[in-house]
């Protein structure tokens, strides 16, 4: 059985929106990463990568990469 929760969210300030989407912008990039990363490694016949060494792996050498340092931002 699956569950499904839902949440709303009542915004008191203009910037918390922003920060909202700037958060839930960052995970939506870093988790399209991390599915193309066990994507490759299925492909190329490796083992499947845990999530410590592709957090490790993907998120820091993301921020270090100047098309993803806004990354580091939030």
């Amino acid at each position: 059985m699956l569950k499904r929760f839902r949440y709303r969210a009542y915004l008191t300030r203009p910037d918390q929106e922003a920060a909202l989407n700037r958060t839930f912008g960052c995970a939506r990039v870093v988790y399209n990463d991390v599915i193309h990363a066990r994507e490759e490694a299925h492909k190329a016949g490796l083992p499947f990568p845990k999530t410590g060494d592709l957090s490790k792996q993907l998120i820091t050498l993301a921020k270090l990469s100047p098309e993803r340092a806004w990354l580091s931002e939030v």
